[in-house]
């Protein structure tokens, strides 16, 4: 099955329960030994198995043990500034969002809308 955007969180989890088995039974493992060599407990093991709620954290474990933690690196991809940014920042990093910008409202009483037909735009704008 295929993880998209509209998936809940459920399938989501299901999905990635049912691909950890996969690779533990591909590595010839049983839960209780990815679990004593992720320094794990088999239950947190079976419950990442079944789909359930875990700490990222134990994911990475297992994911170690499993020979799978190259493939994070897809999970989310490292994003590398543009050059423009890099000139920007002057070698920084980025550390805050900047949030959503409203448009500025003009609450001037004397400006008037105007278009670019045949008309000019009033005096003093």
């Amino acid at each position: 099955m295929r993880i998209d955007e509209e998936s809940t969180d459920q399938v989501v989890l299901a999905e990635l329960g049912e691909r950890l088995t996969r690779l533990r039974l591909d590595h010839n493992l049983t839960q209780a030994d990815v679990a004593r060599e992720a320094g794990l407990s088999k239950i947190t093991v079976e419950r990442m198995e079944a789909g359930r709620p875990a700490e990222l954290r134990s994911l990475v474990r297992v994911l170690r043990v499993l020979g799978g933690l190259a493939g994070l690196n897809q999970l989310i991809a490292e994003r590398l500034p543009s050059p423009i940014d890099s000139l920007r920042l002057r070698g920084r990093q980025r550390r805050r969002a900047s949030g959503s910008r409203a448009p500025t409202k003009v609450s001037s009483p004397s400006s008037v809308a105007w278009s670019w037909k045949d008309q000019q735009p009033p005096a003093g704008s």
